[in-house]
């Protein structure tokens, strides 16, 4: 009886840590990711969606590249088949991100089905991250996951209720933030030799295919080929 309380004791100060933790490395993402959020809402709203749909769209869909996708597509009556498309190119990386963060993770089936609904690249580079000193739990997660969801919800509708008032983001850099946000996000993970070629020939391919066949097949190419690259870098005990 006294083990149990004591383990049971020891679990809440653990939680809370976790949390806290979630909530510092997630803090600078949803940070940058504000004036994504605001710009996604802007366009949306020019593109002749409501405040409503725009928050539906963003809480449900919750994946910003496949919304910026969808909107650049966007006309009435809407192309359906293409949108699904294009968002089934862009969001195919989630299978790999999920086959690699998987064994890392700390949840039952259920909880990580229900986590991945929140899987981003940030939240699933910082758990990569935190996976090379200790497993990474529901509680660390999901404070990630409540916070930038609810970060990109609010912001996009912000956006979409701001409407023309934000005027062009590149007076401001804010079409940068995305990209400064996932510059930050690859250099936290090290300068290994497997890092350092995986990043390279990932870049590289999407440049190229973005370049001569263009979006949104940069994203799927750029992924395969780091995958290959890793394998091919990793040492050979790594790899059997």
């Amino acid at each position: 009886m006294s083990r149990a309380m004591d383990q049971a004791s020891s679990f809440v100060p653990t939680y809370r840590r976790e949390i806290r933790a979630g909530l510092r490395d997630i803090a600078p993402v949803a940070v940058a990711a504000l004036p994504i959020g605001l710009l996604f809402g802007a366009v949306a709203s020019a593109k002749g969606m409501s405040p409503l749909e725009v928050i539906l769209m963003s809480a449900l869909v919750f994946a910003g590249g496949a919304q910026f996708a969808a909107i650049e597509s966007w006309i009435q009556p809407a192309p359906i088949l293409t949108l699904a498309f294009a968002t089934l190119l862009i969001n195919a990386r989630h299978v790999l991100m999920g086959a690699s963060l998987t064994p890392k993770v700390r949840m039952s089936r259920v909880q990580t089905l229900l986590a991945y609904f929140f899987l981003t690249d940030e939240a699933w580079a910082l758990s990569e991250r935190r996976a090379l000193e200790r497993p990474v739990t529901g509680a660390y997660w999901f404070a990630m996951a409540v916070v930038l969801w609810s970060n990109w919800t609010l912001s996009s509708t912000i956006g979409a209720i701001l409407g023309s008032f934000l005027g062009d983001p590149e007076r401001i850099g804010a079409d940068f933030a995305f990209t400064a946000l996932f510059i930050g996000l690859v250099a936290g993970f090290g300068r290994s030799r497997v890092t350092l070629v995986t990043v390279a020939v990932s870049a590289g391919v999407a440049a190229l295919v973005h370049y001569f066949i263009g979006a949104p097949w940069h994203v799927a190419s750029g992924a395969l080929a780091g995958i290959a690259a890793a394998y091919i870098a990793a040492p050979e005990e790594a790899r059997s």
